[in-house]
């Protein structure tokens, strides 16, 4: 019957009403229970991700993805060696199993591999880097989320209520046609608001710490979007997976944490470490 089942945004407002508490927990608890959320996110995504390489590659086995992904995390929660050693001896080890393999391009196979590897395992293990930050690693993922999420949800009534009114030229056509000038502007203002909030309720975290962050992620998180519909827009998929009602897998679930945790870490690491202050 028509209208019976549930609407998309009506997935998505469960989901989130269910998964942000969720995540806010994991992350306030931090330490293992902040660990074992990053990992399940990072093998699932580095599952989604070898099925778009899978479309237009022929990539090693799925095994080996999970057990370097794992391998990686662990070392980015209790570390062991740097993690370029271990991203190199990941190259070293596709580098000689493409010389037994005859499926696809060698160098479509080991570039497309070490992207997908190199891209969710940096992603996550900075946020997993951020949150050992104490004592405010906490504060800043916190931030994050509630940036991207501020941002999410602004863009979209605002692209939804707004959009094509004072622009008419789309915000990216070539790789997401439903995005407006209109929502990436609210989406800006959502972040910043979002960071104004994050710092109002926590006092020791700097207001302009948060006001530049929040900007700066406002400005930046569409990019992480465009960036996994162009993979998705490669492999000829609508979505990673199926595994989120509404959102579809991790990496559209997480495709702009994804982008934006290495840039905040940098942003992060140079205003403790570099500048002191």
């Amino acid at each position: 019957m028509a209208g019976a089942g549930i609407s998309n945004l009506q997935q998505r407002i469960v989901v989130g009403m269910l998964g942000i508490p969720l995540i806010v927990w994991f992350t306030w608890m931090g330490g293992g229970y902040f660990f074992v959320l990053m990992l399940v996110c990072v093998l699932c995504a580095v599952n989604e991700f070898h099925r778009l390489l899978s479309a237009r590659s022929a990539p090693p086995a799925l095994s080996l993805f999970l057990l370097f992904s794992f391998a990686v995390q662990l070392n980015f929660f209790l570390p062991v060696v740097e993690p370029w050693i271990l991203f190199l001896i990941i190259l070293m080890c596709f580098l000689v199993l493409e010389l037994f393999r005859t499926d696809g391009s060698s160098i479509v196979n080991i570039g497309a591999s070490m992207t997908a590897l190199l891209y969710v395992n940096i992603a996550f293990g900075s946020l997993v880097e951020i949150r050992q930050m104490e004592p405010m690693g906490f504060a800043y993922v916190l931030l994050l989320f509630v940036c991207i999420w501020s941002a999410d949800s602004m863009a979209y009534f605002g692209g939804s209520r707004f959009g094509g009114k004072l622009f008419k030229r789309k915000f990216f056509e070539r790789l997401s046609p439903h995005k407006t000038w209109e929502g990436f502007i609210s989406g800006c203002a959502g972040s910043v608001f979002g960071a104004a909030a994050v710092a109002y309720f926590d006092p020791d975290l700097r207001v302009d710490f948060a006001l530049v962050a929040g900007l700066f992620i406002g400005l930046l998180s569409p990019l992480g979007d465009l960036v996994e519909s162009m993979f998705k827009r490669d492999a000829g998929v609508k979505d990673s997976s199926s595994l989120i009602p509404g959102h579809g897998g991790v990496l559209d679930r997480f495709d702009t944490v994804m982008f934006m945790s290495p840039l905040l870490y940098c942003y992060v690491y140079f205003v403790e470490v570099v500048t002191g202050l």
